[in-house]
């Protein structure tokens, strides 16, 4: 058994280098911390959001094992979850993650409650059934609904860094390799930890735990913000930001992320904390105004939509060279992304069809009328 997992591991690495390390025009691949706003209920009482970490160059064979991605394919999605079936990350394809769908053109411009019910059972029919028996989720526990069509419940800013083929590799042999089993906790445990872990593999020393703000525990508004900052320092990394918007109709728009010291002065939670402890109230106060203040989120980032998406995985212009040498954008052919410099797969997926039931030109008529 050793031997076969030596064997499998050599394998792997040298196909992940066939894919990504040989060619000197795509050196860097494109990895993105994804800050997504806090929505509804639980969001009122924890506006901290969520963290979830992507990928240009590691796809999902499972949700829950990694390979390198094929040319034309478009990555994954990794990030800690609670509740789904004692693992502690999943991994899902990015139009997936964000649309529940596998085709970017089958994605709508506004959708329902039954609408989105209806792409996540198929989605989930057609590709998640492998987790097991795993809840649906709701209001307070977690499940699987939570792994897909994350855009129909809130808007989300991803900040693309470079990244290199070895800590690409790296980071998909120690998640495959590693026990996979939940430890999640919300104050110290949760997603942004999560990020913040495997960030601290790529920039080691840059990512560790903050006291100051937020007495120690990790927010993903508190990650990006390190992130930016570390950026600042190394140029080298690139690093853009995008959002990525809600789409309508399915809830009503998404909160800002909010750090904990934010969250309690800027709340009515400040009111019963004063009464109880005016002196914590103080610490708060003087927390959220000396470190907890962040603005690190351009005033007009790049917009995504499902139409150019592939914009994730275009890398900036260099440092040093022309800009206009770099083709700038990426086309979507119906069935799989073409990217600039790479050829498509030897073998073309399948057409994706959506049942009669979830008839999307039928249903966008709807709203026309």
């Amino acid at each position: 058994m050793p031997l076969l997992r030596a064997q499998r591991n050599i394998a792997l690495v040298l196909a992940f280098f066939a894919f990504f390390g040989l060619s000197a025009t795509r050196t860097f691949g494109q990895a993105a911390l994804l800050m997504e706003e806090p929505y509804g209920f639980f969001g009122a009482l924890n506006p901290t959001g969520h963290t979830a970490l992507y990928f240009q160059r590691i796809c999902a064979e499972t949700p829950t094992h990694l390979r390198p991605c094929r040319p034309g394919e478009l990555g994954s999605v990794i990030a800690r979850y609670q509740g789904i079936a004692g693992y502690d990350w999943i991994a899902i394809p990015l139009v997936p993650y964000l649309y529940s769908v596998d085709n970017p053109n089958h994605v709508p411009s506004r959708v329902d409650k039954e609408f989105v019910d209806r792409l996540r059972d198929h989605y989930y029919e057609q590709h998640l059934m492998v987790l097991g028996d795993v809840k649906r989720g709701g209001l307070l526990h977690g499940g699987w609904s939570e792994l897909i069509g994350v855009a129909y419940e809130r808007r989300i800013f991803a900040f693309r860094f470079n990244t290199s083929p070895e800590q690409d590799y790296a980071m998909m042999e120690r998640l495959n390799s590693g026990p996979n089993e939940s430890h999640f906790q919300l104050l110290f445990n949760n997603c942004a930890d999560f990020a913040r872990v495997q960030l601290g593999k790529y920039f080691p020393g840059k990512f560790h735990r903050s006291f100051f703000p937020d007495a120690g525990m990790t927010t993903p508004k508190q990650v990006a913000h390190k992130l930016v900052k570390y950026s600042r320092r190394h140029p080298d990394l690139q690093l853009t930001v995008f959002v990525i918007p809600q789409v309508p109709g399915y809830r009503r728009q998404s909160r800002h992320n909010k750090d904990i010291s934010e969250s309690l002065v800027t709340t009515a939670y400040a009111i019963p904390i004063a009464i109880a402890n005016p002196y914590i109230a103080g610490a708060l106060v003087v927390d959220y105004l000396v470190r907890g203040r962040y603005h690190f989120i351009p005033r007009h980032p790049t917009v995504l939509m499902p139409e150019n998406l592939a914009d994730l995985t275009v890398p900036p212009a260099p440092l040093d060279g022309p800009i206009e040498n770099l083709p700038l954008k990426a086309t979507i052919d119906t069935t799989t992304f073409t990217l600039p410099g790479v050829e498509p797969a030897a073998h073309e997926p399948a057409p994706v069809n959506l049942p009669a039931e979830l008839d999307l030109n039928a249903f966008e008529q709807n709203y026309e009328h």
